[in-house]
Parts: C-alpha cells; structure tokens; sequence
C-alpha cells in the first residue's frame, strides 16, 4: 500500500445534512478524532432538485444551492462543536447524490461516520437510504450514529 493511502486514512468523514442525526454523527467524529489524533472532514452534498420530468423546477434563478449547502454545513458545526473545534475540521461541499458523495470522500478514510436518518422521505426508518447503501458499499468502517428518537 502507499504512503498516500496511508496518510489518507487519518482522516473521519462524516456526512452532515443539517438533521438531528447528522449533528450527533458529527459530534461523535469529533470526540473519536480527539482520541486517535485523526482529522475530521465534514461532506455536505447538494444537488439541483428534480421534478418528476428530471428537470429543476422553475424558481429563483439567482438561488446559489452551493452556498445553502455550505451555509447548512457551518451551522451544524458550529451547532454539534461550538466555536472552538477540539481537532482539525475540514469541510467538503460536493454536487452529487449523498450515498455516491460519501462513498467517493471515503476512499482510504479511516472511518465514515454518519447519522441513522437525515432529511429523507422516510423519516421512521431505522436507517436510512443513504445509511443503508453505506454500509453495504464503503470500503472503510462505517459506523451509524443514532440521533434521539421522539417519544
């Protein structure tokens, strides 16, 4: 193996949406980096949103859907960390489906972190969609952080 792959794995993604879910994995990252010294790299993804036809909608043609991401980002890390990040926190805003994203950031990662659910359809679901294809396709551990649950 290289040396790259090597110093690639030093690294925790976790993948963050904004959700309930998503803010717990990415405290767990953080607390995991503070124990093994690895970098925690925090990966929104974003797409254009897609009416049945597969084409946008019509709406505000000056919406930025990139920097709604970004901003979605650095709230939830200011909302899981505070202002002061205990470890190295870098951040990823990639155009893409999630599941494809994630699986793309993770390569030679140390860990993939993310939340049981997060602003999918489904929002009973153990584990969501996206959870789901994790595990099953990742080639480095996944763990799956549940958020709290409503009584």
């Amino acid at each position: 193996m290289s040396d790259v792959a090597v110093v690639d794995a030093a690294r925790i993604v976790v993948g963050v949406d904004g959700s309930e879910p998503s803010k717990a994995a990415l405290r767990w990252a953080v607390r995991q980096a503070e124990l093994t010294g690895d970098a925690v790299v925090a990966v929104i993804a974003w797409d254009f949103p897609r009416n049945w036809t597969g084409w946008p909608p019509p709406g505000d043609p000056s919406f930025d859907w990139e920097d709604s991401a970004r901003k979605i980002l650095t709230e939830a890390i200011d909302q899981a960390t505070g202002p002061d990040h205990p470890v190295e926190i870098r951040t990823r805003v990639v155009q893409g489906h999630p599941a494809a994203v994630l699986l793309n950031e993770a390569k030679n990662a140390a860990l993939l972190v993310v939340g049981n659910r997060g602003h999918g359809g489904f929002s009973e679901a153990l584990l969501g969609s996206v959870g789901q294809h994790l595990t099953q396709h990742a080639t480095c551990p996944v763990l799956v952080v549940r958020g709290l649950q409503p009584r």
